[in-house]
C-alpha cells in the first residue's frame, strides 16, 4: 500500500488520514474520529475504541473487516500503528457511537473525498491545497514558493533516474546523499542529525538558501543525466556527484560573500520559534561561525 499522510482539521481538531494511492482511497485514524465524536481526550478515546472495537468483532465477525492498521505519526512526533479505516468503513463505526456530531462528522469525510476526486483531476487544485497546509504551519510565501518549485525540480530529476535504470527506493537514496554530501558535506542523515530531526522531511526544514542550492544540485543532475545517458547506478553516481559539485562551488562563493555558513542546525519549527525569540537566531549564527 502506497499511502500518504494527511492531516485534516474538523472544527480545528486534528485527523489523522493517509491517502492510498493504488486504492484511491481515504484511511482515517479510528482514534481520532471517536475522539472528535466524543469530544475526549486522546486516551478516553483509545479506551472508548478497544470496548467498541471489541463490541463490533463479537456481532460482526472478522476484525479486518473492521479496520487496517497503517503508522501514523503521534502526537510525540513518532510513528507508530494505528487502527484506520476507510470511508465505507467508518461509515459504519460512526453508527455505533452515539454523538451529535456524527452527522456533521459524515458530511466532513464526503467533502474531503471530493476534494481528493478534484484534485486528481486538477493538479493545480492539490497545489493549491498544499500552501495552504504549509501557511498554516507557519511558513512564509516565500519559502512556501520555493518549495513548490523544489518538488517539481524533484520529480523532474526522479523521473530521469527512472529512465536510466535507477531503482526506487535504495538506489534513489544512495544518489539523494550523493548529492547531499557534494553540495552540503553531509549525508541525508547527517543532515538532519544537525537539524535536530528525525522524521521529518528534510526539505521541509531547509532555509530559503538550503532549499535553492538543493535545487540547484538537483536541477544540475537532471541536466548532466539528460546530457551524459548513464546506463547504469555507477554512471548515474557519477553525475550526481558532478551535480552536487555545481551547488556546492555556489554555495562556497555565497558564504565568502556574506562571511557566514549557508547550512544551518535550524529547523523548521525551531527557526518559527526563533522569529519570536531574536535571541535564538543570534545562538544561531553563533554556532554557525
Amino acid at each position: 500500500m502506497g499511502t500518504k499522510e494527511a492531516i485534516k482539521l474538523f472544527e480545528e481538531k486534528r485527523v489523522r488520514t493517509a491517502w492510498d494511492d493504488e486504492q484511491e482511497k481515504w484511511y482515517f485514524s479510528i482514534v481520532d474520529v471517536v475522539q472528535v465524536l466524543t469530544d475526549s481526550d486522546y486516551q478516553t478515546a483509545r479506551k472508548y475504541w478497544k470496548v467498541l472495537k471489541g463490541r463490533i468483532v463479537q456481532e460482526a465477525g472478522q476484525p479486518v473487516t473492521i479496520c487496517y492498521q497503517l503508522k501514523m505519526r503521534a502526537a510525540d512526533g513518532k510513528m507508530r500503528l494505528t487502527d484506520v479505516a476507510d470511508t465505507e468503513q467508518l461509515f459504519r463505526i460512526i453508527q455505533s457511537v452515539p454523538s451529535p456530531k456524527a452527522e456533521p462528522f459524515k458530511r466532513w469525510m464526503a467533502q474531503v473525498a471530493a476534494e481528493r476526486v478534484d484534485q486528481m483531476q486538477d493538479p493545480e487544485l492539490s497545489i493549491h491545497q498544499a500552501m495552504a497546509d504549509y501557511k498554516r504551519l507557519g511558513y512564509s510565501d516565500n519559502w512556501i514558493n520555493q518549495r513548490l518549485k523544489s518538488i517539481e525540480i524533484r520529480k523532474d530529476l526522479t523521473d530521469q533516474w527512472r529512465l536510466h535504470n535507477v531503482e526506487e527506493g535504495v538506489q534513489y537514496a544512495t544518489l539523494t546523499d550523493i548529492i547531499y554530501q557534494a553540495w552540503a558535506g553531509k549525508t541525508a542523515k547527517e543532515y538532519k542529525q544537525y537539524k535536530g530531526l528525525k522524521k521529518e522531511n528534510l526539505r521541509d526544514n531547509m532555509t530559503n538558501e538550503e532549499l535553492v542550492l538543493n535545487m540547484l544540485a538537483e536541477l544540475s543532475t537532471t541536466s548532466i543525466t539528460k546530457a551524459k545517458d548513464p546506463q547504469n547506478l555507477e554512471e548515474n553516481m557519477q553525475c550526481a556527484a558532478e551535480g552536487g559539485e555545481v551547488a556546492r562551488v555556489a554555495r562556497e562563493q555565497l558564504e565568502s560573500k556574506t562571511g557566514r555558513k549557508v547550512i544551518s542546525p535550524l529547523s523548521a519549527q525551531k527557526f518559527f520559534k526563533a522569529q519570536q525569540s531574536p535571541e535564538l537566531l543570534g545562538d544561531e549564527a553563533e554556532a554557525n561561525e
